[in-house]
């Protein structure tokens, strides 16, 4: 079979491989994506969720860039909470409950209507490399694909391994083989690789629990979406999920397995994810506790099959269904099947430009798992930046690159190209020093401008953020225009327990207290509630914010123009470390090694300390 040479040929259809697939033919590139289970496309592989603590922040991002995560999951959704809602607006995070099967389905169905992406299934074995470029892939059976660029999104598969307690077996997922060859010829050719571990709990029929045992966990009484756009409606029939905890007879019998555990003789090499650990890590570590929460999920609306979250596991299938039957509502649990411990090879990151392009390979990107990263939304969002970058290199353009104070997804990007990461990298809002600005109401602000250059996000979409950005800043400018008597006032405090007014406010000044919210002063009281009428809920909200913490957003721009004062400080291409003789050897090192284009990006990596990043600024001054 002859095939067409493409511009983009991503490897791997999984959260990463879709958005790379889908970004980069949304920018006029013809794509190729190569998967070896054309049914398995977006496989929600663990639980079926998207979203979470700055998780969902960045599925918002990709959708203010363009990229389809965040209306794939509106559609698919079953259950949505916004998190944290009980602190402040930078930890307020939005999660989605998804049927597992729609999600899937959905995801194919927008890339079978994405022109210019095509598909194949097969694995790739290895790479077509001419002058330290790529140029295209070699599958198993044995067809040469031409491409200008390559993205590898290939996950847990890279000589993926399975663990149940003393068995073990070759495979990316259960049921489906590995993928072999690649890791082998980067390692020829100079790459540095590890291995990695993650896993997943077993999965039951819900038709066998007591549901009378468990607490009810139910969505949002008005629930939110993802997606900024109008594509999507936010769900209206939500299922309940459930809780229940683990105790210490489950732990003790959990014990009994741990001398046929691969973890603990010693057979996964790997590191696992420290903030997603198994049961019996948990137990280990936190031998203190007596109990740990269990969530019962729902996979989807028309199925009876349960995500066990919180009950990942790697011990032998009797163990894990003795301990699973003396959780409370699991007394006659049937197993549809057993948790599992994969364990697989990655790529440090710090072989990376911020770009998400190899060093060592021109035109060759990476995106998600292979890059040492563990979650769904982390993958999605690098899969977007590399079916970018790739499209823009190839057409000798300069990368897409967004800052830490930008996005979640800058974050993360710099993190891992700068620091690298020996254990599984989840994003968490304490690794965003501006996560005040990064909330996950104002990404669309924050990002659609640019994205609409570079031609993913719609004039369409651009004007609704502009409407926004004018809406929000009339109702800044009513509430500290217009004052409030203590005769209308007063009722609403008492009513709120703070304290009564003696003489007229203005409305942002009752606004600033902590008992009060915008949509309380919408509710009761009779001249913003007026007023409101013009303005949608969500812009009142972003207005609420912006006037409540305008002290704090000033701090954090001021500590965001004074690092973008080192991003200003560039570092050209060819510029030799080597020869700033007054830095430390380590920093000489490093600072080759990864080449960093600014000294802001100098500064975060690893091991460069202060005053290494002062003795180059002298010398790039000169």
């Amino acid at each position: 079979m002859m095939f067409e040479k493409y511009d983009v040929i991503v490897v791997g259809a999984g959260h990463a491989g879709c958005e790379a697939a889908a970004s980069a033919a949304n920018l006029g590139s013809r794509v190729l994506l190569i998967t070896m289970d054309m049914n398995k496309i977006a496989q929600m592989s663990c639980n079926p969720a998207m979203g979470g603590i700055a998780k969902g922040q960045i599925v918002r991002e990709i959708d203010a860039i363009g990229g389809y995560s965040g209306i794939v999951s509106d559609k698919s959704t079953i259950q949505f909470r916004m998190l944290n809602r009980s602190k402040g607006p930078a930890m307020w995070s939005p999660r989605s409950q998804n049927d597992r099967m729609l999600f899937s389905a959905y995801w194919r169905e927008m890339l079978e209507n994405t022109p210019h992406v095509d598909f194949w299934q097969d694995m790739v074995k290895s790479l077509i490399i001419e002058n330290n470029k790529v140029a295209g892939v070699i599958t198993g059976m044995g067809q040469e694909i031409r491409a200008k660029s390559v993205v590898l999104t290939n996950g847990t598969f890279l000589n993926g391994i399975i663990h149940i307690g003393s068995k073990q077996f070759g495979g990316g997922r259960i049921g489906e083989k590995a993928a072999t060859g690649i890791t082998e010829q980067l390692t020829e050719l100079g790459f540095a690789t590890g291995r990695m571990k993650t896993g997943t709990p077993p999965r039951v029929d819900g038709r066998s629990l007591d549901y009378s045992k468990m607490e009810r966990q139910e969505g949002d009484e008005n629930p939110e979406k993802f997606s900024y756009s109008d594509k999507t409606k936010s769900v209206t029939n939500q299922r309940c999920c459930w809780i229940t905890y683990t105790n210490q007879d489950v732990h003790d019998i959990l014990k009994t397995g741990f001398a046929e555990s691969p973890m603990y003789a010693g057979r996964i090499q790997g590191l696992g994810p420290r903030y997603c650990p198994s049961i019996e890590d948990k137990i280990n570590r936190f031998a203190e506790r007596e109990r740990h929460q269990i969530f019962v999920e729902p996979e989807g609306w028309s199925t009876v099959e349960i995500y066990v979250n919180g009950f990942s596991t790697s011990l032998p299938d009797h163990v894990q269904m003795k301990a699973m039957r003396l959780i409370p509502g699991f007394e006659k649990a049937k197993m549809f099947r057993p948790g599992y411990a994969i364990e697989y090879d990655y790529f440090p990151p710090t072989q990376l430009k911020l770009s998400l392009e190899t060093h060592l390979i021109e035109n060759l990107y990476f995106a998600g798992q292979i890059n040492g990263t563990t979650g769904y939304e982390e993958a999605a969002c690098q899969g977007l930046m590399a079916g970018i970058n790739a499209h823009l290199k190839i057409n000798e353009k300069e990368p897409y690159v967004l800052k830490r104070s930008e996005a979640y997804i800058g974050v993360l990007i710099d993190d891992l190209v700068n620091k690298g990461t020996d254990e599984p990298y989840r994003m968490f809002t304490s690794r965003a020093e501006y996560r005040l600005m990064l909330r996950q109401d104002n990404g669309d602000i924050r990002l659609t401008e640019k994205a609409n250059k570079l031609g993913l996000a719609s004039d369409e979409r651009l004007r609704a953020v502009e409407k926004k950005i004018e809406d929000t800043k009339s109702i800044i400018h009513y509430f500290t225009k217009t004052s409030i008597s203590p005769t209308e006032a007063n009722p609403f405090l008492a009513l709120l327990n703070t304290a009564a007014i003696p003489q007229n406010y203005k409305l942002n000044q009752i606004l600033s207290r902590p008992q009060i919210t915008m949509l309380d002063m919408v509710k009761e009281l009779l001249l913003v509630k007026t007023f409101a009428a013009d303005y949608s809920e969500e812009t009142l909200l972003q207005a609420e914010v912006l006037m409540k913490y305008e002290g704090y957003l000033e701090k954090e721009q001021l500590m965001v123009e004074k690092m973008n004062r080192l991003e200003d400080f560039r570092i050209h291409d060819d510029f030799d470390f080597k020869t700033v003789k007054s830095i430390s050897l380590e920093a000489r090192e490093k600072l080759s090694r990864q080449k960093p284009k600014t000294l802001g990006q100098a500064s975060r990596i690893s091991g460069i300390s202060p005053s290494d990043v002062s003795v180059l600024m002298v010398h790039l001054g000169r």
